[in-house]
């Protein structure tokens, strides 16, 4: 089979053969931009591997494409080189073979042909090879019938997968993560060697296991890779508080639903709204502290009081322990997991002004993103209940967008602020001035006063007077403070 045409569209490949044969050393394009150019996906990822220095290559392909060869990022104890062309990114290194301690995922690299290069592949579709030489150029190099595999969509590994799982236990990631992007089956021997190897992921640093489960979750539906994870043992692993999630427990003849199927649904759904990672995030973990609320009532059976608020004070220790972003992202998706509950309990025919304004203001920039939430959160085999609770959560958005357009609470801000309560009544910083803030500002929530100055500014003086203070001076309205959105 050959690419000759198809390789001939990208001044880049002729780039790399002239630099190969300038060196007098084989190059090949191998990996994972073959196995999508078999497959017709589009790639911008470009592997080169060649019998000789992978670095040397990149800088003579940065001469050839008239970049300066300064302009190769390489990394010499590695032997390889990387180069942005456009919108490209090429990948060099020199063809290696590779050997494993016990316990460490690093190995030990020496030089090697382009059968031992290929041998170190994770697959036997990334095992693909296209040669870049003149005396074959185009032609494809298949030694483990990747071919037939990408034909098959199945996942092998090229050698004994018992050895290519212990040597790198990061690659039982990979397949699964693979399997779900390409919506793949992993052969069963295969599989069967995760299952064995599942505990030599303890040995892989969280950081890598983090980029390869993100990748799983930004898939179209990561539910099948949550699946594999679970089957094969990994996810206990790599993600205990979920898999404690799983199965039905069932007292007197009543039974709740199994939680952890129900996250991977509420998952999938999210995913037909949004691409956000963390919206995803904070589907998977929207019901995490079901199993430690769980509680059997005779009247009420099964019951999960409080799992919204204890699932957000669990958000940062898994975070935490998982090694995934403790700022901004954490605390989006601890928001969304405290809230989630709030918009279906507003799914009711009268709802109240001061309920939705206090929603707005709680969710803030993220209101958006959990009502998103609540709707993949619905999830009955009923289906006309599930339409039921749509057309109502289509009432509550309706309110929603009316008093936000009213009131501008998202994200608002009090008008009167902490120093115009101390300067009005000559006060330092104090618990007063702390309990004067928030009674305005329920006060506005409440729809008893608008955010307005004069408004707020003579409930100030009202409540202050109840706490024994005295006004020693009258504040001047800041400029633009008859309102503000926050």
């Amino acid at each position: 089979m050959n690419f000759s045409d198809k390789l001939a569209k990208n001044p880049i490949f002729e780039a790399v053969t002239e630099a190969g044969k300038k060196l007098h050393v084989k190059t090949y394009v191998i990996g994972g931009y073959v196995r999508d150019l078999l497959l017709k996906r589009p790639s911008k990822d470009i592997d080169f591997v060649c019998v000789g220095s992978g670095i040397e290559l990149a800088q003579e392909t940065a001469r050839q494409l008239q970049q300066a060869p300064e302009e190769v990022a390489f990394f010499k104890n590695f032997g390889t080189a990387m180069l942005r062309v456009n919108k490209y990114e090429l990948e060099f290194v020199g063809a290696r073979k590779e050997s494993y301690q016990r316990d460490s995922r690093n190995p030990i690299v020496e030089n090697g042909t382009l059968e031992d290069d290929q041998n170190r592949r994770d697959f036997t579709i990334n095992a693909l090879a296209i040669s870049l030489n003149e005396e074959d150029f185009g032609e494809l190099l298949d030694p483990f019938n990747g071919l037939k595999d990408l034909r098959q969509q199945t996942l092998k590994t090229p050698l004994d997968p018992n050895i290519t799982f212990s040597d790198d236990p990061l690659r039982m990631m990979r397949a699964i993560r693979f399997a779900t992007q390409l919506q793949f089956d992993i052969e069963p021997d295969t599989f069967e060697a995760i299952t064995e190897n599942k505990n030599r992921i303890e040995i892989v640093s969280k950081e890598r296991i983090n980029t390869e489960l993100n990748k799983i979750i930004l898939t179209e539906k990561p539910s099948y890779g949550f699946n594999l994870l679970f089957v094969s043992g990994l996810l206990e692993k790599i993600f205990p508080e979920l898999v404690a999630m799983h199965g039905v427990e069932t007292i007197s003849g009543k039974s709740h639903k199994d939680n952890f199927y129900h996250t991977l649904q509420v998952l999938d759904n999210v995913c037909k709204y949004s691409n956000n990672l963390w919206l995803r995030w904070a589907a998977i973990l929207h019901d995490i502290a079901k199993p430690a609320t769980k509680r059997f009532d005779k009247k009420a059976g099964w019951t999960f009081h409080g799992h919204e608020d204890r699932g957000a004070r669990m958000v940062p220790r898994i975070f935490r322990r998982m090694k995934l972003p403790m700022h901004e992202e954490m605390k989006y998706v601890q928001k969304l997991v405290r809230l989630h509950l709030r918009p279906i309990a507003l799914v009711k025919d009268h709802v109240t002004d001061s309920a939705i304004r206090r929603l707005l203001f709680e969710a803030g920039d993220a209101t958006d993103d959990l009502m998103k939430l609540c709707r993949a959160d619905i999830t009955s085999k009923d289906h006309r209940r599930v339409q039921r609770y749509l057309g109502n959560f289509n009432k509550v958005e309706r309110k929603m967008a009316q008093v936000e357009a009213r009131d501008q609470i998202r994200n608002f801000q009090p008008v009167i602020t902490g120093y115009i309560i101390m300067k009005t009544f000559g006060i330092s910083p104090s618990r007063e001035v702390g309990k004067i803030k928030v009674r305005i500002r329920e006060a506005i929530l409440d729809g008893k006063i608008r955010n307005n100055y004069e408004e707020a500014y003579e409930l100030m003086l009202a409540i202050g007077q109840k706490l024994g203070l005295q006004p020693i001076q009258k504040t001047s309205k800041p400029k633009g403070a008859t309102k503000t959105k926050g």
